[in-house]
C-alpha cells in the first residue's frame, strides 16, 4: 500500500482540526456506553488508524458515532447484568462481542457484500436514526439533572428485597451444583443465609438499582423521582454547554463548538471552584492490550449475542459506506466499499483488544477533515495519532471534565442525529413508508436496536413485494382476441382474423416471482374453451424466481392437460435456464414453440393453426 505525502499540509491541518473535533465525542459516546471516557477514547484511536490505514474512502474519519455508541450501549447492559452488575467482570464478553462485529465486518468485505448496503430502504434508516436520537435524549436527561439512581440511598433501598432473594437463590444454586442441597445437608444453607452482610446486600441493591435505571424504560420509570431530586448545579451546566455549543455555531463554524463547551465550561468550574462530578480518573500512558478476551473467553457468555454482533457489523457498513458517499461528492472521487468495510473491521477488531468502544466512518468529522484540507489517508492517522498523544499527556486533565458537560455534548448529538429530512416529508411520502419508519422508530426506543431493524426490514421487503406484484398485474395483460374487434397499430392486429377465436395472449411484464405468481396462475382459469393455442409473451420479463418457476409449471401442466399449446414468445436467458433446469422445456413446452420475438410467433400460428370455429359460432 503506497502513500503520497504530496498533500501532507493539507491532510497535516485536516488530521489535526478532526483530531479536535473527535475528542469531546470520544470521551461522551464512551461514558455514555457504560465503559468510560477512556474506551471512547481508545476506539477513536484505534478504529481511526486502522480505518484510514486499511479502507477504501481516501478522507474518512472513523471513530465512535451515536448509532454505534447507541447499540454498544445495550450490549454492554445486558452482559453487565448477566454478570452480577460488575464491568470488570463483564468486560472479556464485551469485547469478545465487539470483536465478532469486527470480524464480521472483515468477512462483508471479503466477500464483496459491499455494495449490497445500498439496497437497505430510506424509511427503516431514517427510522432508526430518529430513534438512536430520542434514545440518548431520554437518557442523557438523569445525567443532566445530576440524578443518579445507583447513589439514591432511598431508592436503591427499595430494591433490597429483591436484592436477598438474588442472594439467597445464588446460595441455592451453588450447592445443588455441589450436589449438597440435601435434606440433611440444608442446614449448611441456613447458615450461610445467617452469614450474608449488609455490604452483599446494599452491593446487589445496587446493581439492581442501576440496571432498573439504564436504558430508554428504565429512564423513564426513574424520571419522577429524579425530577424531586435536581442538582440544579448539574443542570446548569449541562444548559450551559448546550447553548454554547449551539451559540457559537451562529458566531463561527471554523472552530469545533463542542471543544469550545468542552473546554470552555470545564475551565469556568475549575476557575469558579463549583463542586460538580466529574469524569474521574483516566488512564495515562500508552494502551495495553486486554489479554482476557482471548484467555478468558467463553463461548456461552457471548453465543446469545451472535446476531447482536452480526447487527453492529452491518450497522457500521451502513454508517461507514454513507459517510464514503458523503466524501466521494465531496471530493468527486469514488470509495471502493468492499475495501471500506474490511478497513472498518480491522479498526473494530485492533480497537476491541485494546477495550476500545465500536465505531464506524464519522460524517461530521469527515466533512471537517475535507474542509480543512484532507486528501489522502494520512489524515485520518493523523487524527488518530493526535488523539493517542492527548491520552498520554494529557490523560490527567481529562479527569477534571465536568460529567454534565458529557452530558450536554450527548444531548447536542441526539438532536442532531435524528433525520429531520424524513420526518419533514412524511407528508408526502407513501403511507407505507411513513408505517415502516415509525413501527422502526417505535422498536429502536421502547424494545430492541437489533429487532427494530430486523423487523424494519421484513415489512419493507413485504410492502415491495406486493408493490412489484401488484405493478406487473396491472401492466401484464390477458387477451382473448375477437373477429368482431378492431386492434389497429396494436400488435393483436397480427393475428389472422380467422384465427382469433383459436389463439389466446397472455403478456407479462415485469420479472415472474413469488409476488406475481397468483395473478399468472389465475390466466390458466379465463381461457376460453374455444382456444387452442396461448401465446405467452415473455419479452418483459429479465428473472424467474423458484415460485414464479413452479407457478409456471402448473399452468403450462393445465394447458397441456385442457389440449391447449403454449407458445412463448420472447423467452430471456434467465427464465429460459430456470425452465429447461427441470425440463419444463421439452417436455411441456418443446423447443419448436420457443421464438424469439413475437412477429416470429405469430407467422408460425398462421402456417400451423387451424380455424376450429364455425363462422355461425362468431
Amino acid at each position: 500500500m503506497t502513500f503520497t505525502f504530496k498533500h501532507i499540509k493539507g491532510d497535516l491541518f485536516g488530521g489535526l482540526t478532526a483530531g479536535i473535533v473527535a475528542l469531546p465525542l470520544a470521551l461522551a459516546f464512551g461514558v455514555q456506553s457504560g465503559m468510560g471516557a477512556v474506551a471512547g477514547l481508545y476506539g477513536a484511536i484505534f478504529i481511526g488508524f486502522f480505518a484510514s490505514l486499511f479502507g477504501g474512502t481516501n478522507t474518512q474519519i472513523s471513530g465512535p458515532t451515536a448509532p454505534m455508541t447507541a447499540v454498544s450501549m445495550v450490549i454492554i447492559a445486558g452482559i453487565i447484568q448477566t454478570n452480577e452488575g460488575s464491568l470488570e467482570n463483564a468486560l472479556p464478553a464485551i469485547l469478545a462481542v465487539f470483536l465478532m462485529a469486527g470480524i464480521m465486518q472483515i468477512a462483508l468485505g471479503a466477500m464483496k457484500l459491499g455494495k449490497y448496503i445500498k439496497y437497505i430502504p430510506y424509511p427503516v434508516v431514517s427510522g432508526f436514526m430518529t430513534g438512536i436520537g430520542v434514545i440518548i435524549l431520554i437518557t442523557q436527561i438523569l445525567p443532566a439533572i445530576g440524578y443518579i439512581p445507583s447513589q439514591d440511598e432511598e431508592f436503591v433501598k427499595t430494591f433490597e428485597p429483591a436484592a436477598q432473594e438474588l442472594i439467597l437463590n445464588g446460595i441455592l444454586e451453588e450447592e445443588v451444583a455441589d450436589d449438597v442441597l440435601v435434606l440433611q445437608d440444608f442446614e449448611q444453607s441456613i447458615v450461610k443465609a445467617q452469614n450474608i452482610t449488609q455490604e452483599q446486600i446494599n452491593k446487589e441493591a445496587t446493581a439492581l438499582a442501576k440496571s432498573a435505571s439504564s436504558g430508554v424504560v428504565g429512564s423513564i420509570k426513574t424520571m419522577p423521582r429524579a425530577f424531586q431530586n435536581i442538582d440544579f448545579t448539574e443542570l446548569i451546566i449541562a444548559l450551559i454547554t448546550i447553548v454554547v455549543i449551539f451559540g457559537f455555531k451562529k458566531i463561527t463554524t471554523s472552530i469545533p463548538s463542542t471543544l469550545v463547551a468542552l473546554l470552555g465550561v470545564t475551565l469556568g468550574v475549575f476557575l469558579l471552584d463549583i463542586d460538580a462530578r466529574k469524569l474521574g480518573e483516566i488512564p495515562t500512558g500508552l494502551p495495553i492490550p486486554n489479554l482476557e478476551i482471548i484467555t478468558g473467553f467463553s463461548f456461552g457468555a457471548v453465543s446469545p449475542y451472535i446476531f447482536t454482533a452480526l447487527t453492529l457489523a452491518l450497522l457500521g457498513a451502513i454508517d461507514s459506506l454513507l459517510t464514503s458517499v458523503v466524501a466521494d461528492n465531496m471530493t468527486k472521487t469514488r470509495h471502493n466499499p468492499n475495501q471500506e468495510l474490511v478497513g472498518q473491521g480491522i479498526g473494530n477488531s485492533i480497537a476491541s483488544i485494546f477495550g476500545g468502544i465500536p465505531g464506524a466512518g464519522a460524517t461530521i468529522r469527515t466533512v471537517v477533515n475535507i474542509d480543512s484540507g484532507g486528501k489522502t489517508k494520512l489524515s485520518g492517522m493523523i487524527a488518530a495519532v493526535l488523539l493517542l498523544i492527548i491520552v498520554v499527556a494529557l490523560g490527567g486533565f481529562a479527569s477534571e471534565i465536568p460529567s454534565a458537560v458529557l452530558a450536554g455534548i450527548l444531548i447536542t448529538v441526539g438532536i442532531g442525529v435524528m433525520d429531520y429530512k424524513g420526518l419533514k416529508a412524511l407528508r408526502s411520502i407513501p403511507k407505507s413508508d411513513v408505517v415502516i419508519m415509525f413501527v422502526v422508530l417505535t422498536l429502536t426506543v421502547t424494545w430492541d436496536l437489533v429487532y427494530a431493524v430486523g423487523i424494519g426490514l421484513v415489512i419493507a421487503s413485504l410492502i415491495f413485494m406486493k408493490k412489484m406484484g401488484d405493478a406487473n398485474a396491472a401492466k401484464s395483460q390477458v387477451k382473448t382476441l375477437s373477429r368482431k374487434d378492431d386492434y389497429g397499430d396494436e400488435d393483436y392486429s397480427l393475428i389472422p382474423l380467422d384465427l382469433r377465436e383459436e389463439v389466446f395472449i397472455k403478456e407479462i411484464d415485469g420479472p415472474l416471482f413469488f409476488g406475481s405468481t397468483k395473478d399468472f396462475q389465475a390466466m390458466s382459469q379465463n381461457i376460453p374453451s374455444k382456444a387452442t393455442h396461448v401465446i405467452i409473451r415473455m419479452e418483459k420479463v429479465p428473472f424467474m424466481d423458484q415460485s414464479g418457476l413452479f407457478a409456471f409449471e402448473d399452468v403450462a401442466q393445465y394447458l397441456v392437460q385442457q389440449g391447449v399449446t403454449p407458445l412463448i414468445s420472447g423467452l430471456k436467458e434467465q427464465p429460459r435456464y430456470r425452465l429447461e433446469a427441470i425440463d419444463i422445456i421439452p417436455d411441456l413446452i418443446k423447443e419448436e414453440h420457443l421464438f424469439e420475438s413475437y412477429t416470429q410467433c405469430v407467422s408460425w400460428v398462421e402456417q400451423n393453426v387451424e380455424d376450429t370455429v364455425a363462422p355461425e359460432e362468431v
